[in-house]
């Protein structure tokens, strides 16, 4: 469930680099397909086109089977990338072209170390150099952004403050999720009223469950049944209309680290004691319930030990404020694939 906070070009640029010195083969070719119009629009922000072209580029890397449930995270990404460089652009964060040029050259590099042939992956990737230098040139913004805001003392607090997010805390949970239909706010808002009484209703059932308890029971008959009812009755419910492919498993998304989660559901899932639910959050992916089921303590670690894992953190935390408070400004258009 976790979705890279860079752009999704830089993600590329990894894997076309350094992510081909460990692979044995690289990306499967996408199969041949018609030729998309270069002038589609897939979406606008703030009156700046997203083509469809860009779209396909990273959907035609993945599984025909994939690409239709991928297709809104990837258009949703891409219009994130836009809102960060246009707000990064109004406040003339400036990018040294010596800087970009040294950038491609160490992408070459790493290519050639590769034995990969630069234009064979470019035409393989359907890039040109210039959008390459576009996204090297985004990417060097966004670096030069967050490093005048990530001091010392913002990193070191906010390590003391989240420790359990960098220490190799585990936690269990099942989840629920409910994703609505884009830009319709109609559907939010009945998604969210509908799964606040779902977690009502599991509450219920619950109780009512305990209260057939014999009447002698102690407190930790009571507990234990508590902890098994809760636990049945909401993977059931999860079954039963989660959207999520762990609905087969009752919505159980086994053990995890909180850099390993979306940071709203991480949030909201280590706050949590075992055996209780969230209220309703809120992803990229839609709107969830969680019950966590268990937690693992992580290790006693050091600010130095983890600082650039930190250092990532804060820079996903300032990206997400961005785009929040510059997405409220924007005008965005996702418009239906042709």
């Amino acid at each position: 469930m976790r979705t890279a906070y860079r752009s999704w070009w830089a993600a590329l640029i990894f894997a076309l680099a350094g992510g081909f010195a460990d692979a044995q083969t690289p990306p499967t070719a996408p199969a041949a397909k018609p030729a998309v119009d270069p002038k589609a629009v897939a979406a606008r922000v703030n009156g700046q086109p997203i083509y469809e072209t860009v779209v396909r580029r990273a959907l035609d890397r993945m599984p025909a089977s994939q690409q239709a449930v991928a297709r809104p995270e990837v258009v949703n990404l891409l219009i994130e990338n836009v809102l960060v460089e246009q707000y990064l652009l109004q406040l003339q964060v400036a990018v040294d072209k010596k800087d970009v040029d040294k950038r491609l050259e160490e992408f070459h590099a790493e290519l050639k170390k590769a034995n990969k042939d630069f234009d064979k992956v470019m035409k393989d990737y359907n890039l040109t150099e210039a959008e390459l230098r576009e996204q090297i040139t985004a990417d060097l913004r966004w670096d030069k952004f967050v490093s005048g805001l990530a001091t010392e003392k913002a990193l070191k607090d906010l390590f003391e403050a989240s420790r359990e997010m960098f220490d190799g805390t585990l936690v269990h949970a099942r989840h629920i999720l409910i994703t609505p239909p884009p830009n319709d706010l109609k559907a939010d808002a009945k998604i969210q009223a509908d799964l606040r009484v779902l977690r009502q209703q599991i509450e219920k059932e619950v109780a009512d469950g305990i209260a057939k308890l014999p009447k002698e029971a102690d407190d930790l008959a009571r507990e234990k049944a508590r902890t098994e009812l809760i636990d049945k009755t909401f993977a059931n419910h999860a079954r039963e209309i989660s959207e999520c492919p762990t609905k087969n498993q009752g919505g159980d998304v086994g053990w995890f680290q909180w850099t390993k989660m979306v940071e709203p559901f991480a949030r909201a899932a280590f706050a949590l004691k075992p055996y209780t639910m969230s209220d309703v959050v809120k992803s990229q992916f839609g709107y969830h319930l969680i019950l966590v089921l268990d937690r693992q303590p992580g290790r006693d670690i050091k600010f130095e030990d983890v600082k650039e894992e930190v250092r990532e953190i804060f820079g996903a935390r300032v990206r997400d404020k961005v785009i929040a408070q510059y997405r409220e400004k924007s005008k965005i258009e996702v418009l239906a694939p042709k």
